[in-house]
């Protein structure tokens, strides 16, 4: 329909500013940071700020049988937040709003538009903590974390956000609310209706409440670098590490390609012939001993050095190089794709050996760092986006890596989403049968096709 009768019906139940139709304005809205992934041109953007402003936009779009795309902060890395064309896409950035805070059921109630940090602050005052940190947590929105199912650093003792999620508010796609789960520390009743949008990418409905579970504050972490002169002896110490029943807060790596792109960014001061370096960090409550033995361990694996901290500031220092992998990767060119593969920890060498061997087949830069701990592996594939053969390979490689992560018996992501960057590769790890009967869910929330068309499938 034309732009302009929609226009009209959605500003006809939203307040003055919550509808974007000028075109440039809208054109900033198209896509996510994976910004090299397909993109359509919006219609138009709305900003809602209530529950029953994200209804009248969705009986809208029912009515007139219009796409909607949900956007949080567009952090995402794989498209998922995309606009098709003539989409509206909905942003929850002003659904902003911490509900609840409750020391005593340990559950805070906020809006999607939360953004992560601001959430673990505000529960941090309490003494309570939120555990899901991905590296976006400055700008990424609880929302946004819930439709990818996002990660972090210290998933490795704490878990994912799935865990956290213990009910939720929905706006499906005809308008009627939905309320799923619970606010009590147990409930099994009917189906898990909340687990199944935690990852659903925004294709089933439109987040608008969530309650999350809370932990309370640990103690400050301590942690140790440790460099190794082969990925194959950092990744045989994480495997000693788990198997030892070691619990550590952070369990990181990052190769050598990655070590050398931090130095000559930050001058880190780290060898250049370091091929791996280990980050391990402990909030327990005698995090030296912990560290001594993960030391121990390391050493007995091939560590090379092994520098443990003696107080949270050079903790951070420590960690500071883990942080900036992304950003240093970057400066090394145009382009990156950072893939997300999990594989079983026992794997891990295996998947790092096979990243090098599709650098050099593709003649790439690939620099992998990776939550070691869980076997999720972030590869960041370097290109120079101005060159079409460059860019085929680039994309070649990647698909290279999801192919070498399924046939160690992992998955083709572990936190990031499926987005548009990996559906043709959901249907692969999914097989037939798990397709079609997700397509059925689909159908079920979304008969129309109408939330988030062209994602997961």
């Amino acid at each position: 329909m034309p732009h302009h009768e929609l226009v009209a019906e959605l500003t006809a139940g939203l307040p003055s500013g919550s509808v974007l139709a000028d075109p440039e304005v809208t054109a900033s809205y198209r896509h996510d940071m994976a910004s090299f992934s397909e993109a359509g041109t919006p219609a138009v953007v709305v900003l809602p700020r209530t529950v029953e402003e994200v209804q009248h936009v969705m009986r809208t779009a029912t009515a007139l049988r219009v796409p909607v795309v949900p956007q949080g902060a567009r952090t995402g890395l794989s498209g998922g937040a995309n606009a098709t064309d003539d989409c509206i896409v909905l942003s929850t950035a002003r659904m902003d709003r911490i509900l609840d805070i409750d020391p005593v059921e340990r559950i805070a109630v906020v809006e999607p538009g939360v953004v992560n940090a601001v959430l673990s602050r505000a529960v941090g005052e309490r003494g309570l903590c939120y555990p899901p940190d991905p590296s976006s947590w400055e700008m990424c929105t609880i929302g946004g974390n819930i439709g990818t199912g996002a990660g972090g650093l210290c998933c490795v003792k704490y878990g994912v956000t799935a865990e956290y999620v213990l009910g939720l508010e929905v706006v499906l796609a005809d308008g009627r609310l939905l309320s799923t789960g619970r606010r009590t520390a147990k409930g099994v009743a009917g189906y898990d209706l909340t687990r199944l949008f935690v990852g659903s990418e925004g294709t089933l409905g439109i987040v608008v409440k969530a309650v999350l579970a809370l932990r309370p504050a640990p103690p400050p972490q301590l942690a140790l670098a440790a460099e190794f002169p082969s990925t194959a002896a950092a990744c045989a110490a994480v495997c000693s590490i788990m198997e030892s029943g070691h619990v550590p807060s952070l369990l990181e790596l990052m190769d050598g390609t990655t070590i050398r792109a931090v130095n000559a960014m930050a001058n880190m001061g780290l060898p250049e012939t370091t091929e791996a370096l280990l980050l391990a960090a402990f909030d327990t409550p005698e995090p030296a001993a912990d560290l001594a033995a993960v030391g121990a361990l390391c050493s007995a694996a091939g560590a090379t050095e092994v520098v443990p901290a003696e107080d949270a500031a050079e903790s951070e220092m420590l960690l500071q190089a883990r942080r900036l992998s992304l950003t240093a990767l970057e400066r090394l060119s145009t382009a990156t794709m950072i893939d997300d593969v999990c594989v079983p920890r026992a794997r891990l060498g295996d998947m790092l050996e096979g990243v090098a061997a599709v650098a050099r087949t593709y003649d790439l830069t690939i620099g992998v760092c990776a939550h070691a701990g869980d076997g999720n592996t972030h590869p960041v594939v370097c290109f120079d986006a101005r060159d079409p053969d460059e860019s085929r390979r680039a994309r070649e490689s990647f698909d290279a890596i999801m192919a070498l992560g399924l046939g160690l018996g992992g998955t083709i992501t572990g936190e990031h989403g499926v987005g548009v960057l990996k559906k043709e590769w959901l249907a692969r790890e999914l097989g037939p049968t798990g397709t079609e009967l997700q397509r059925g869910v689909k159908a079920v929330f979304d008969p129309l096709g109408l939330l988030n068309p062209g994602k997961l499938f």
